[in-house]
């Protein structure tokens, strides 16, 4: 597990916007408007109505959360407080260093979120149980 220390926090990183009257073009580059390499993408999608997505945190991953289509609430808790952010705009991506722990919940009517992270998917990086997540945090692991 990577201890290093960190201040990364989470936050909302606005996209790039090009309006247009024919629509409007948003985009994010790797390592140009978000602070990693992309090695994998995923999408959820069909969300039933009141159920939850997520809950665990990564141990190494970052990850950008954007909302391409409808909107959903990212609960982010970093160890010590819980913030919930509202996700609703193609072009404001929600950026996650590693050690954060979430859980997607709130999901529109046909919302489609997108998922862009720095690693390839790795069972033994995720954290599933809040408790040992917050142990972990108590350790020091950044």
């Amino acid at each position: 597990m990577d201890k290093r220390i960190s201040n990364e926090t989470a936050r909302i990183i606005q996209l790039p916007k090009i309006l247009d009257e024919r629509g409007n073009l948003s985009f994010l580059e790797s390592e140009n408007h978000i602070p990693f390499k992309i090695c994998r993408t995923y999408w959820i999608y069909d969300v039933p109505g009141g159920e939850l997505r997520g809950s665990h945190a990564f141990k190494r991953q970052h990850e950008i959360i954007i909302a391409l289509s409808g909107s959903f609430d990212a609960v982010i808790h970093d160890g010590v407080e819980e913030k919930r952010y509202s996700l609703s705009r193609s072009y404001y991506g929600l950026y996650l260093p590693p050690m954060h722990y979430r859980t997607l919940d709130n999901f529109s009517t046909n919302s489609l979120a997108l998922v862009v992270s720095s690693t390839p998917y790795e069972e033994d990086d995720y954290i599933w149980e809040f408790d040992e997540f917050l142990q972990l945090k108590k350790m020091g692991v950044k």
